[in-house]
């Protein structure tokens, strides 16, 4: 280009295939809308990109013009306003290449975990996904990625082989551990700090099939539950993967009975080994509490959302976190008094839930990366919905409450993918130790330094 400040107009015409949208075009708030409905972006400019030549068209403007970057594939993230600026949309970018013999799969920036789940499956291989494959692929993995069989495979960002990514300058860079190895490190639980991954190579796994699902019990129930869990989950195989979950659920169509409307305490169980043996090692949770609703059994991998459940309609959602170092009795009671019965079922959290860390999630991975919470033998998150100012307000105080009563257990950091809304330099550094922060912050002053990419969970340059 040779404007000095390139328009929208001529960036569209000359160099972009996917559509160029602005404040009031025809597909503009489509364009902008993601899964998480509590953020609404108004960008100045939109690409949909189809492909990493739009990226790098897109960065280079940005470049160009001093303008600010965000990305977004699915949604599921869109916990923040992007305003102003330009957001590059991957969410055409679906393509999924499976090589059966080195068992991996090359993955474009906006597919979903399902697109992996049907490419791999005729190879009976399958993807490291989290608790529901409707989400996307790079966002989760830059984000490090807990996955539900992570206490057997250890997180997703650890699988990856090489990224191809554009970075702020407009350079589209191929990036392993060979080659550019900071870089491939920072894009490793980094989140997106230093460039727009356009796709990524990772593992697969040999797991056509496992033993999973949930127990659910009625929130009378909900301490003896998580009490017999808590314990249970100090003498289980690395291979089993669980997670207690208190819920409340809203009446809607989207929910399936006989759950609809229901006020339940959960054990989400995911076990990669004999059917058998899972059976057998679950015994002790079917025996601890009244089981109202069973829906362990073999599953196909491809089924992996049967096991948590997780909302398929966009909603808007305000989610946190926070990693523990142990679950102590008193957090326990904590627990219980805060979200359990006594909170009453008009308590504004939809979902607050402990998954059992530990295993693999506790191996140093092959290649170093910056995922930083190996050291943590439990993760709490939790969800509320904000469909009027007043819930909002609700969810807003009892999340600051829940989070205030367990940071006593906490390792003072978060994940970045769950954190929730990122606040200021110091709320986003807790998603790493400040060894690794620091280290991000150097990684970006050398390919952002100008902080083009700053929105959302992202660090200042050094």
């Amino acid at each position: 280009m040779t404007a000095t400040h390139p328009t929208p107009a001529l960036f569209a015409l000359s160099d972009v295939r996917g559509p160029v949208l602005r404040p009031g075009d025809d597909g503009y708030a489509e364009e902008v809308t993601g899964f998480n409905l509590s953020a609404l972006h108004t960008p100045d400019v939109v690409v949909g990109a189809t492909g990493a030549d739009d990226v790098v068209a897109a960065m280079r403007w940005a470049s160009a013009t001093g303008t600010p970057v965000a990305v977004q594939a699915t949604g599921h993230g869109a916990n923040f306003p992007i305003d102003h600026g330009l957001l590059i949309s991957t969410a055409r970018m679906t393509g999924v290449e499976v090589d059966p013999a080195r068992r991996t799969a090359t993955v474009a920036a906006g597919a979903k975990w399902s697109h992996v789940m049907a490419a791999g499956a005729p190879h009976g291989l399958a993807g490291l996904s989290g608790t529901s494959t409707d989400a996307g692929v790079v966002g989760y993995t830059l984000g490090g990625g807990l996955p539900v069989l992570g206490r057997a495979y250890g997180f997703t960002a650890d699988l990856v082989h090489s990224f191809q990514v554009v970075t702020p300058d407009g350079t589209l860079r191929e990036t392993d551990p060979g080659h550019e190895p900071e870089l491939f490190w920072a894009l490793r639980g980094g989140k997106g700090n230093a460039g727009v991954v356009t796709s990524l190579v990772t593992d697969l796994l040999p797991v056509p099939r496992l033993y999973g699902g949930s127990l659910y019990c009625h929130a009378e129930h909900a301490e003896p539950l998580l009490r017999a869990w808590a314990e249970w989950t100090r003498t289980v195989p690395d291979e089993m993967c669980s997670a207690y979950t208190i819920l409340r659920l809203p009446p809607i169509p989207q929910i399936p009975e006989p759950l609809r409307g229901g006020f339940w305490a959960r054990v989400a169980l995911a076990w990669p080994g004999d059917p058998a043996q899972g059976e057998a090692l679950i015994a002790p949770l079917r025996s601890a509490a009244p089981v109202a609703v069973d829906m362990v059994a073999e599953m196909d991998h491809a089924d992996l959302d049967r096991i948590h459940l997780e909302p398929q309609d966009p909603l808007p959602a305000r989610e946190s976190c926070l990693l523990l170092r142990d679950l102590p009795a008193d957090a326990l009671d904590t627990l219980v008094e805060l979200a359990g019965p006594a909170a009453g079922e008009e308590y504004p959290l939809l979902m607050v839930e402990v998954r059992h860390m530990g295993g693999a999630l506790a191996r140093p991975p092959a290649v170093e990366d910056a995922v930083c919470a190996r050291d943590a033998r439990y993760f709490i998150d939790s969800v509320g919905v904000l469909p009027a100012p007043p819930v909002a307000e609700a969810v807003e105080r009892a999340t600051r409450e829940l989070y205030t009563a367990m940071a006593p257990y906490g390792t003072g950091r978060t994940m970045v993918n769950i954190h929730g809304t990122p606040g200021d330099e110091a709320d986003r550094a807790r998603a790493w130790t400040p060894e690794v922060h620091d280290r991000l912050r150097r990684t970006k002053a050398t390919y952002d330094p100008d902080n083009l990419l700053r929105f959302g969970h992202t660090v200042a340059p050094a």
